[in-house]
């Protein structure tokens, strides 16, 4: 929020901003009645479901949310405690009469952020038309208007949703011992009571409640997962779990402290889908995804299709019913035979399930994963610019056709999002601009970190060479 001019701005899925520089009450409100305002006249009547998380105000902004869209007519209910992102998504998903969704949170961001995201009616992302039309229509006054809204539970049916998805019995069987890190986030006592629930020896982290998440940010990468990955070793655990502030994202740690990568896990989670869950079908990923998921793909028999970055694009492959699942860049992973949105708690389950079923540790199956598919190092630069340069490249990009990089003959050049070189060893380079900032991002895989590098280096200097 701008506040100079009170102007509102959305992102790619709703409306996030720091609590010192625009995000409060007022904010939420002109939000909230303008979607009432646009919800009421598509759907009259029509059920909306508010869900929040743990972050300072959430309840609050929630309510607030709730009272101003149910002032139109709507039918509004309201989680009776924080949960997670893909629990609200759930219940819009299994009720007809639904028509879209608030969620109150920042998800991975630190706790100085406050965020408002909205879902359609079955809990997938909205267009971005729609967050167009809800801009245009923000007004630059909060309503005084409130109606009344239901507080319910939107969680235990979602939650054993999930307990049926996957097998119980060799779960209770193994009796694994499980770190569970919902990193004071939506996910908190959530997934540990649904892994005690299967018979799972759970020990809970991040637990009290916090407004500042303990000084750590909701992001289940390192240096964050780091409490995680030494709690595993301290007690002698068989994997790690950590979900993001709202749950919808999630990643593993093995019995030696060790996050797994995006393209070792999301390979593992594609087998257990096939081969324990009968799924055959398409894989959809982002053109910044590892080559790794594509190879694990093939060999199962699958074919993979490659959307721009932005789960949007996902989501959009998912309503063709052969897609069996959906990747972004950092491990968001949605299956849609149980949502068609990305699932934290459910890639945490299909982690247990398939640890349960081999009877192996997490690392001896990354060993045998990568023996069979073999290894690739992976890693992202960002190039900060000023915003007349980094429009200026903008500009030039789409005519750039690089001969070589970093002495080596792409045999493919694309443009579908910024510009994306192949090779023929399943090496790659994407040079992408940010939608949001004056920030290039360059992205590089290849078979070890000495040719990656060369390669980011090589994307950067065309970067550079070009502005």
């Amino acid at each position: 929020m701008d506040r100079r001019s009170d102007i509102i701005r959305f992102g790619v899925d709703g409306w996030k901003a720091r609590f010192d520089d625009g995000f409060d009450a007022d904010g939420v409100a002109r939000v909230a009645d303008a979607l009432g305002l646009i919800w009421a006249d598509a759907a009259p009547g029509g059920t909306i479901y508010v869900g929040y998380d743990t972050r300072h105000g959430s309840r609050g902004f929630a309510q607030l949310a709730a009272s101003v869209i149910a002032s139109y007519g709507l039918v509004v209910k309201v989680s009776d405690g924080p949960c997670p992102t893909p629990a609200v998504a759930w219940c819009c998903s299994r009720d007809e009469s639904a028509y879209g969704a608030v969620i109150i949170t920042a998800s991975e961001l630190s706790c100085e952020y406050g965020g408002l995201l909205v879902r359609g009616r079955d809990g997938g992302p909205v267009p971005r038309s729609f967050l167009d039309q809800v801009e245009q229509a923000v007004s630059l006054a909060p309503t005084t208007s409130r109606g009344a809204f239901e507080e319910c539970d939107l969680v235990s049916a979602y939650l054993a949703d999930l307990a049926a998805f996957v097998d119980g019995d060799s779960i209770a069987r193994r009796r694994p011992r499980i770190v569970v890190d919902a990193m004071c986030g939506a996910g908190t006592t959530h997934l540990a009571r649904l892994l005690s629930d299967l018979g799972c020896e759970v020990v809970e982290m991040h637990v009290e409640p916090r407004e500042d998440f303990g000084g750590i940010h909701p992001d289940p990468r390192d240096p964050w997962a780091d409490a995680c990955e030494q709690a595993v070793i301290a007690h002698e655990a068989d994997m790690g779990l950590l979900l993001d502030g709202d749950a919808d994202r999630a990643s593993v740690v093995d019995e030696k402290g060790e996050l797994l990568p995006a393209r070792v896990l999301v390979p593992m989670l594609l087998g257990n889908l096939v081969m324990s869950h009968g799924a055959h079908g398409r894989v959809v990923t982002t053109l910044t995804c590892s080559a790794c998921i594509a190879r694990e793909a093939s060999r199962l028999g699958c074919e993979t299709t490659q959307v721009p970055v932005g789960f949007s694009r996902i989501y959009r492959e998912t309503l063709d019913a052969d897609v069996i699942m959906g990747v972004e860049e950092y491990g968001g992973v949605c299956v849609p035979a149980h949502l068609r949105e990305r699932d934290g708690i459910l890639v945490c389950l299909l982690a247990v399930e398939m640890l349960a079923r081999s009877g192996k540790t997490m690392s001896t199956m990354t060993s045998e994963l990568e023996a069979i598919i073999g290894t690739m190092s992976y890693a992202r630069r960002d190039l900060r610019l000023d915003p007349a340069v980094s429009q200026a490249f903008r500009n030039v990009l789409p005519g750039l056709n690089p001969g070589t990089l970093a002495g080596r003959v792409p045999v493919e050049v694309s443009h579908a999002d910024g510009l994306r070189a192949q090779f023929d060893d399943d090496a790659w380079v994407l040079i992408r601009p940010s939608r949001t900032s004056s920030v290039v991002r360059v992205y590089a895989e290849a078979s070890d970190c000495v040719s990656r590098d060369a390669l980011l280096s090589a994307a950067c200097d065309l970067v550079r060479a070009d502005v």
